[in-house]
């Protein structure tokens, strides 16, 4: 019998239970996670058996601080000194209505592990491990599908909650399982347009940077029949492509590799990677609407830019956050300057690459163009270097905007000093004086100044 490595702490919070006549067993993502890496994950989930609500909070409360996260229903999270814990009763759930929260859900201490563990998703989440026997609980062949790399749903109760299906789409990425062919077909009977856009994005999110290989979650999605609900993926199969730039296949082939390429180029930041990975997801968004065949090759002018519409009717879908639509929807717009630059390098002035900094970060741009091109076929020499983008990074280091945007240099408050009056003629003149400083003709606040005087001048001479 296996021992799972847990904290101390929680035994002695077990313990405690137990003299209280409730039994501790350890859920979900722990249990499962030391069977596929042979390690506990940080999250760790407890269903406390054989006790009500108000006795578990009393014995918790011993421990450290208690929020309760849905105390209705008996879901209570545990701050220590040194970790969080999640406890919860098991409970009945009625389906009362659509979507992800249509649901009675209440408390019942008296149920046993079998029953509320048919409840789960997925064989492999519903497996328990008795903190205090050390004893394992596998009612639903848990851990043969693990060991099958399997994706099984666990009873009837899965197709109560549509959810279920976006979590199929990215457990089966993250884990790197086959879904059960009985699962697929459940899956596929399930209506997602009950869920709310919230609910979704978080599973999408899941799948985009939790996984090694995003591809295998949107492979599952075309699978399960999510991609239905998604038009401006679906538009991508089949959509062709010029075999010598593209031999690995069409859009969305070729969508699936620079998603796995950009998910290498993570670095940890939620904020950056998910607009790094959802603009590797869109990038391509508008060759289902520009693709045709032209002067003996399959083409797509003007993609880039043809791109924008569909990339913000996809992520709508999936979020209101109008900020980071924008910096989505920015990088799609600019993924190809890289390479255009760099094509045009002998003859390009610093003021365009200062003017795209204005319009999308540097790096993030370049992760996204090196992704594209990356996710390919490609020789082993090919792979080695993206020299577009390293050549950006360079240029846009050197003229000082690799890492932030230009900042005007003359400031309004320098004009007022100078005698102006407060009005559109201020905006007109620092409009005028940064197109100026983009080109790297001012460079400095006395370059700005001198320039503002004679501009300036020049102004009074013409009014008179």
């Amino acid at each position: 019998m296996p021992h799972l490595p847990v904290p101390e702490e929680l035994i002695n919070i077990a313990k405690a239970v137990s003299s209280s006549a409730g039994n501790c067993i350890l859920v979900g993502g722990a249990v499962r996670d030391y069977f596929l890496y042979q390690q506990v994950s940080k999250d760790l989930d407890v269903e406390v058996y054989g006790m009500s609500p108000e006795n578990l909070e009393e014995v918790l409360s011993k421990f450290g601080a208690i929020h309760a996260v849905g105390k209705s229903f008996g879901v209570l999270k545990l701050k220590t000194a040194s970790a969080e814990y999640d406890f919860s009763l098991p409970r009945r759930e009625n389906k009362t209505g659509k979507g992800h929260r249509g649901f009675i859900a209440t408390a019942d201490p008296d149920m046993n592990f079998q029953e509320a563990a048919s409840r789960r998703d997925f064989t492999v989440n519903s497996i328990g491990y008795d903190l205090l026997t050390q004893t394992l609980l596998d009612p639903y062949d848990g851990i043969g599908d693990i060991k099958r790399k399997i994706l099984r749903h666990t009873g009837p109760a899965f197709s109560e909650d549509p959810l279920r299906v976006l979590r199929a789409m990215q457990f089966s990425a993250r884990l790197e399982f086959d879904i059960s062919a009985d699962t697929v077909l459940l899956c596929r009977k399930l209506d997602l347009t009950e869920l709310s856009r919230e609910r979704v994005f978080e599973e999408f999110c899941k799948l985009l940077l939790k996984s090694k290989q995003p591809s295998l979650g949107f492979n599952s999605a075309k699978i399960l029949g999510i991609l239905d609900y998604f038009p401006e993926l679906k538009a991508l199969l089949g959509v062709p492509q010029d075999p010598e730039w593209h031999p690995e296949g069409d859009v969305w082939v070729h969508t699936l590799l620079v998603l796995d390429e950009a998910a290498k180029l993570r670095k940890g930041e939620y904020r950056k990677d998910l607009e790094l990975m959802l603009a590797a997801l869109c990038h391509d968004f508008g060759k289902p609407l520009t693709t045709e065949f032209l002067r003996g090759r399959w083409r797509s002018p003007a993609h880039d830019v043809e791109g924008v519409a569909p990339t913000v009717q996809f992520l709508l879908r999936l979020t209101n956050e109008q900020a980071l639509i924008q910096q989505v929807t920015a990088l799609v717009k600019e993924h190809l300057r890289p390479v255009q630059l760099y094509k045009d390098r002998e003859k390009l002035k610093s003021g365009t690459i200062r003017r795209l900094a204005l319009r999308v970060s540097i790096p993030e741009i370049v992760l996204l163009a090196t992704a594209d091109y990356l996710g390919r076929a490609l020789t082993i020499e090919e792979r080695a270097h993206f020299k577009p983008g390293e050549w950006l990074l360079l240029e846009a280091e050197r003229i000082q905007v690799r890492d932030e945007p230009p900042r005007p240099i003359l400031m309004g408050r320098h004009l007022l000093e100078m005698g102006l009056s407060p009005g559109p003629e201020i905006g007109a003149i620092l409009k005028q004086a940064f197109e100026i400083q983009l080109n790297g003709e001012l460079q400095t606040i006395d370059e700005a100044l001198k320039w503002a005087k004679s501009y300036i001048a020049k102004l009074s001479h013409l009014a008179h």
